[in-house]
């Protein structure tokens, strides 16, 4: 089975888009609804956090880590890397090299979690692949909440995003990069707000295209993935929102198992 964690709701637009691009592959999902939102955490935190979500993962057979979570990614990954000897993917890498490839101007804004973008992560990929990118970065902490509380449409979330998109529509940003798993469910509002012209880079795609080309070249792990189409969602805390957002992202039916 192919495994993905996220600190609640927003990695299931990463399991959607592993969906869509290698269907038929078995996947395990745990969202940590109740230590939910991580960006607000201590660095130690996050890394505990993140090992108990990988232990969790592969005690349920996965084979393959998916880390979709950017908080986790930018802060947990070398530790978690260097706990196992599992192939294990972020989401952070993806976004920087699909950014690079689509900013005609290279002026890249990045917008995350307070932990993601105090990590500076994204600024630091960028500018070793490309020293000449010019990276402005702002911090939505208020956006994970919104989103875990299903206020996708609310007029008060279009006015949050507007608010922190501000600076970085002054910059003339020609890309912008959803450094959290959760924003691609608010696409359309900070689209809207930020502007045509500027192009949305979505990690989840990007990861999903990373874990597919990974397939391809190493069929003895390939081989182990068992491919009956079937996935499991599991929480650490059940809550309404989450199964109506979750059948509302994967289009399906789903069942949410608490542990």
């Amino acid at each position: 089975m192919i495994g993905i964690f996220d600190s609640g709701i927003g990695g299931l637009t990463v399991m959607r888009a592993l969906m869509e691009q290698i269907p038929g592959y078995d996947i395990i999902y745990f969202g940590d609804t109740a230590r939910t939102p991580y960006g607000t955490k201590s660095p130690e935190t996050v890394i505990r956090y993140a090992l108990e979500n990988t232990d969790f993962l592969l005690k349920k057979g996965a084979k393959i880590i998916v880390m979709a979570c950017n908080t986790a990614s930018s802060i947990a990954t070398e530790r978690v890397v260097e706990k196992y000897k599992f192939p294990i993917f972020e989401v952070i890498t993806p976004a920087v090299e699909l950014s690079l490839k689509s900013s005609k101007k290279l002026s890249i804004g990045v917008i995350g979690t307070r932990a993601t973008i105090q990590s500076g992560i994204y600024e630091k990929k960028l500018l070793e692949i490309n020293p000449d990118a010019r990276v402005y970065s702002t911090a939505c902490p208020l956006l994970v909440p919104l989103v875990e509380e299903g206020w996708l449409k609310k007029p008060v979330t279009s006015m949050v995003v507007k608010k922190y998109l501000h600076p970085l529509k002054t910059r003339q940003i020609d890309t912008l990069i959803l450094g959290c798993t959760h924003y691609p469910l608010l696409k359309k509002i900070i689209q809207n707000k930020i502007g045509k012209r500027v192009n949305i880079i979505d990690s989840s795609a990007g990861v999903a295209e990373k874990v597919k080309d990974f397939l391809k070249t190493n069929k003895d792990i390939e081989n182990k993935l068992s491919k009956n189409g079937k996935f499991s969602l599991f929480v650490s805390d059940i809550t309404p929102q989450f199964e109506k957002t979750a059948k509302a992202v994967l289009k399906r039916n789903v069942k949410l198992e608490k542990v």
